[in-house]
């Protein structure tokens, strides 16, 4: 069943003499067709505004950390200015999975120097290139505050 709000999905980590094991058990990949991974070396690059009303999207951070902001468009052709975001700060610090229901935009950033973050899509790139709208960066969050 697909969720309608995006949600924080936590996980934990275990260390020993082995080293360090970082866990989400309660992310589960049976939806999940492909992945990329997302490298800011510089933390004032900013990714956005780019959307999806049917793909399903998942956010983990492997090193460093991210501001990923979400908002949900009323009219995906024009959309209005005045839309409310939600802010969510994911850390490698942290184990935990930034869910991302279809309809929704987002951008994001990094919060500091090489930081490095994994994607995974519910859809192909074909069916995502179709389902795909791009927003003004400066639209719904002022990037620079």
């Amino acid at each position: 069943m697909k969720l309608m709000y995006p949600q924080i999905i936590d996980g934990g980590s275990h260390s020993d003499s082995r080293g360090t094991l970082w866990f989400v058990n309660d992310f589960h990949i049976d939806e999940v067709k492909r992945f990329y991974i997302i490298e800011h070396s510089d933390p004032f690059v900013v990714r956005a505004w780019q959307g999806h009303k049917r793909e399903q999207k998942w956010f983990y951070v492997l090193a460093g950390s991210f501001k990923i902001v979400l908002t949900r468009p009323d009219n995906w052709d024009q959309p209005s200015p005045a839309l409310d975001v939600m802010e969510y700060t994911l850390s490698s610090e942290e184990s935990r999975v930034l869910y991302v229901p279809g309809g929704y935009a987002n951008g994001l950033k990094a919060t500091a120097a090489n930081s490095k973050m994994i994607v995974f899509s519910d859809f192909t790139l074909e069916q995502s290139g179709n389902d795909n709208y791009k927003f003004d960066e400066n639209m719904w969050f002022d990037w620079h505050k």
